[in-house]
């Protein structure tokens, strides 16, 4: 039965000489999960935000937009704000009350509920989610995925036949990620609630989906099953998705000599196929188990740039030590990358190493002449102008720039990181992958020393995670250190030189990514699950290519 439909739909930003979404036509059954993927900017928030009438954007729009027949627009308030809900990509951004309880109770107190029906709701859902330990505790205190999953549970209260969610994994570890797609997946499958989750990290949704609707430019490039969408794109038919695969697929894909000919059935999604696949193709093959990588390594000689000596940090004096004689070192030219669980104290830490808090005890030393420069969270707190072009332009004059270096700075930014198109735009209009590489933007015309980045992927496509991945070695090359806070396991696992894992305080595992990674069990990538048995170190797919005996190449 159908649920959403949308037909001929486009729209158009104030002031905007193009489409962001541009005559979109599809159709959602009720029950579908759906999972909406394109690069940064190709209009899926927006999308999402027509969907949930309260948050349309304005601008101008034509086309049509049906909730079971009806126009979405004449639906009455009460049945719009509780059949389809919404959580957003930031915890923070969807949290209105003080603490855990009020913040669940706040959405069907404003529909009226009777008091009964809401305790009710209340007993079920936090049995559901396991939140009934949290409360009473101040949502301040959350990590950032038990924020997540109280924003879910606040939405589900009101039990909305459709749920949108933009991509709502992207602040979470890779534990709590997994969880909360395995929430979702119940939802689902036992309750029938209409799922459209907007992606850039499809390792978990991908095999969940019924359909996959990818945007480009605000245009809808295809519409198709997981498997059949993965078919077009090793046939060449969609060669822009195929970073968007899970690496399953993708690994398939780039062993089979003729992708075109695979039957979409035989294409492998999660990692449990990947490795069936994997058994057959490797039986009477003499694998090359074991095999050593090259890693990219820093001299042993390198300067020590930044020095954490046994820091303990915490925010009330009588409260816990977010952080407990926690030691580490940042080299010159170096690329380490810090993980950890949601509320581990990363962020904690990297504000510590800025000099933004100071320890109780330990202490931080920064070479003499060295500088850090610190790109936050959350995007928006850098923010002060009406247009990109005036936040880098305010950025390159407080950096002392000259106006023509400033220039010359800006213009090769805006290339890497492709802003020319949104260089008028006001900053809080840009999608999230846009903000974080604007905020990065202004912060590299800083030209610190030291770099430390808190989530630099978050809400990134993969083509822009690429893209700065090039700028990050670029950089390296230059002697700059680089330090980030992640919970993108792939992009550390490729790019980074050095891995560490914080965890009850301190640095519990360092070492280089394929060290750090073959020897774990979540906190590792895809292709490390399929492969282990054959090639312990790969975490790749370049991994396995280089390292695979030429033998195996038969599908």
């Amino acid at each position: 039965m159908e649920i959403l439909k949308a037909q001929q739909l486009s729209f158009r930003y104030p002031e905007e000489d193009r489409d962001t979404l541009h005559e979109l036509s599809f159709v959602i059954e009720e029950g579908e999960f759906v999972v909406l993927c394109g690069p940064s900017g190709s209009g899926k928030t927006t999308l999402l935000r027509h969907l949930k009438r309260e948050l349309t954007p304005v601008g101008s729009s034509s086309g049509t937009l049906t909730y079971k027949g009806q126009p979405l627009s004449g639906l009455p308030a009460a049945v719009a704000a509780g059949e389809i809900g919404m959580v957003f990509q930031n915890p923070d951004a969807q949290i209105v009350m003080d603490t855990v309880w009020h913040e669940l109770a706040f959405s069907m107190e404003n529909l009226g509920l009777p008091p009964a029906v809401m305790r009710t709701r209340l007993a079920e859902i936090c049995g559901l989610f396991g939140l009934e330990p949290l409360l009473y505790r101040p949502v301040h205190e959350l990590s950032g995925g038990q924020k997540q999953l109280m924003n879910l549970a606040s939405v589900l209260l009101l039990q909305p036949k459709v749920l949108l969610l933009d991509e709502p994994t992207s602040q979470l570890d890779p534990v709590a990620a997994r969880e909360f797609i395995m929430a979702l997946q119940r939802l689902n499958e036992e309750m029938a609630v209409t799922v459209i989750i907007s992606e850039h990290r499809l390792e978990e949704v991908l095999p969940l989906a019924d359909r996959v609707l990818m945007l480009e430019d605000g245009k809808l490039l295809a519409d198709a099953a997981p498997r059949l969408f993965a078919r077009q794109t090793g046939s060449g038919a969609l060669t822009s998705a195929g970073r968007y695969l899970p690496a399953a697929s993708r690994l398939y894909l780039s062993l089979a000599p003729e992708a075109d000919s695979v039957a979409p059935e035989n294409i492998p999604l999660t990692v449990r196929e990947g490795r069936r696949w994997l058994h057959a193709l490797m039986a009477g093959t003499d694998a090359a188990a074991g095999a050593e990588l090259v890693n990219n390594l820093n001299s042993p000689a390198a300067e020590t740039l930044l020095t954490c000596r046994e820091v303990t940090f915490r925010y009330e004096k009588e409260g816990r030590e977010v952080l407990r004689k926690l030691s580490l070192t940042l080299k010159q030219g170096e690329f380490l990358a810090v993980m950890g669980g949601n509320g581990a104290g990363k962020s904690t830490l990297l504000h510590v190493m800025n000099g933004l808090m100071k320890p109780q005890r330990g202490r931080i030393e920064l070479a003499k002449g060295k500088t850090t420069g610190l790109l936050a969270q959350n995007p928006l707190l850098y923010f002060s102008y009406d247009t990109v072009a005036e936040e880098l332009q305010h950025m390159g004059s407080y950096a002392g720039l000259t106006p023509e270096a400033a220039a010359s700075e800006i213009e090769a930014l805006l290339a890497v990181f492709q802003l020319r198109e949104v260089l008028q735009s006001h900053p809080h209009d840009l999608s999230g992958g846009q903000q974080q590489q604007t905020a990065l933007a202004m912060m590299l015309l800083m030209k610190p020393d030291i770099l430390l980045l808190d989530e630099p992927t978050k809400g990134l496509d993969p083509a822009a995670k690429d893209r700065l991945a090039a700028l990050l070695q670029q950089l390296r090359g230059q002697g700059i250190s680089i330090l980030i806070v992640t919970h993108d396991v792939e992009f550390a696992a490729k790019h980074a030189s050095r891995c560490a894992l914080l965890f009850d305080g301190g640095i519990t595992a360092e070492g280089t990514p394929a060290e750090f990674f073959s020897s774990n069990y979540f906190y590792t990538t895809a292709v490390n699950r399929i492969v282990r048995d054959w090639l312990p170190q790969a975490l790749t797919i370049e991994d396995v290519i280089r390292t695979w005996p030429a033998s195996a190449y038969r599908c």
